[in-house]
């Protein structure tokens, strides 16, 4: 079993930047992949990036180039650095865990509860 607890999100202006923090805690966080994922009201949910065990990355298109995941292994933490934020990335952002890297929400073991990110025009 692995928990996820999510911390970081607010109000933000567009052109803002904020950082999310994921925290683990259970099974070894090394093993895992860790992905990132939001859900704006009335959509569904959809993936933002993903960072390997090694530290590989990988992003949506939507947000190549603004937004940088990582990870430090000894704190079991994965982070989500956004910049340039615009109104349309408001959503509740979810951290998830894998054993496989994948963009898709069913290739995820674990969720974290999510927390809200909003930016105003």
């Amino acid at each position: 079993q692995v928990e996820l607890v999510e911390s970081g999100g607010g109000l933000v202006q567009a052109g803002g930047s904020l950082r999310l923090s994921c925290a683990a805690s259970g099974r070894t966080f090394s093993n895992y992949a860790m992905g990132w994922f939001r859900q704006a009201p009335g959509k569904e949910r959809e993936f933002v990036g993903v960072i390997s065990w090694s530290g590989g990355t990988y992003y949506a298109d939507s947000v190549k180039g603004r937004f940088t995941i990582s990870r430090d292994n000894a704190k079991n933490t994965v982070y989500l650095q956004m910049s340039s934020l615009k109104p349309e990335d408001t959503a509740v952002y979810y951290c998830a865990a894998s054993r496989v890297v994948g963009t898709t929400t069913p290739r995820y073991d674990y969720w974290g509860q999510g927390t809200q990110v909003t930016v105003s025009s």
